[in-house]
């Protein structure tokens, strides 16, 4: 379709075109609920080759080069950065919102569909090269994050658990 045009038009469309998806999917990813981005669905469960989230830091040394990369906190938005709090109900969203900002950017890579069907070989290899680079990384960071979170929550619930038990078993001594 696009293959008898001259480039810098082909170029200038592709760009239009993946700037409309991105927003697109942007604008369905933030009006979905929470629940649609549970993370015990399939997309989201952890890969036998993640080795628990070892895959991330070992191979891919994530933990060296994530924070290098910005961060899109909208109008009312759930902050990645760090930590505010260690309850389970906050640690609950944050894992949540790690599924929600890993879907958007798999939707993202998705747009290479269209940009192989479009152009010519070698510009849709360096487009979707390009396209790819911008959303697999934050893909993947929300995968490793994921993992560190989750280990975090199951550590604070078996202590909860643990606190409880002897709070029940203090409570059987004293009767």
């Amino acid at each position: 379709m696009l293959r008898d045009q001259p480039i810098l038009n082909v170029f200038l469309l592709d760009v239009l075109l993946c700037a409309v998806w991105h927003y697109g999917t942007f604008y369905i990813c933030i009006t979905l609920p929470g629940s649609f981005f549970d993370p015990a669905k399939k997309m989201y469960l952890p890969h036998a080759w993640e080795h628990n989230g070892r895959f991330y830091s070992d191979v891919l040394k994530i933990n060296r080069w994530k924070d290098l990369l910005p961060q899109h906190i909208g109008k009312d938005g759930f902050s990645k950065d760090h930590l505010d709090d260690v309850s389970l109900d906050y640690l609950d969203e944050f894992i949540m919102e790690t599924c929600r900002a890993e879907w958007n950017h798999t939707a993202n890579c998705l747009f290479a569909v269209v940009l192989i069907a479009l152009n010519g070989l070698s510009m849709a290899l360096v487009l979707t090269f390009l396209l790819l680079l911008g959303n697999l990384p934050f893909a993947l960071i929300q995968r490793y994050n994921r993992f560190r979170l989750q280990r975090l929550r199951n550590a604070i619930k078996r202590k909860m658990d643990r606190a409880a038990r002897k709070r029940a078993a203090s409570a059987e001594c004293e009767q």
